[in-house]
């Protein structure tokens, strides 16, 4: 799968952009989709504006209409929530930015977690992509 990567941030990305290229290149998938690095404040903003929620949060997923035949949607990820999720559940910032762009990436495929059932066949899927690429969770 084709990922485009924007940096909105000052912040050198090279190491994630590898991990994520890394992550989809194990997705078959015939279109793209964009991957916008952001930072807190930004998030917030995007997070008041499109879910009236006043504070930031990880990650927001934009499918795209049909009428876009090469891209999905665009997925925001916010990297200082990245960092910080990394420290709190103890694993890699690779880790981290990569299931926050596969959880990103299968909203915009349509998958939700609003039910038990939603969560669960969202959840495994999210986890089989990201053991094929070797960044499954610690259970440590």
């Amino acid at each position: 799968m084709i990922i485009n990567v924007y940096n909105q941030t000052s912040e050198d990305i090279e190491t994630y952009e590898k991990v994520l290229n890394h992550v989809f290149s194990m997705i078959v998938e015939e279109k793209a989709i964009n991957i916008i690095m952001i930072n807190n404040k930004h998030m917030h903003e995007m997070n008041l504006q499109y879910r009236s929620v006043d504070k930031p949060t990880d990650v927001l997923s934009f499918p795209y209409e049909e009428s876009f035949v090469d891209v999905l949607g665009d997925i925001f990820i916010n990297l200082d929530y990245m960092k910080q999720q990394a420290i709190e559940y103890g694993h890699s910032e690779a880790r981290e930015i990569a299931f926050l762009a596969v959880h990103g990436y299968l909203h915009v495929k349509g998958y939700d977690h609003h039910t038990v059932e939603e969560e669960k066949e969202m959840f495994e899927k999210q986890e089989a992509i990201l053991k094929q690429a070797g960044l499954e969770r610690n259970h440590d």
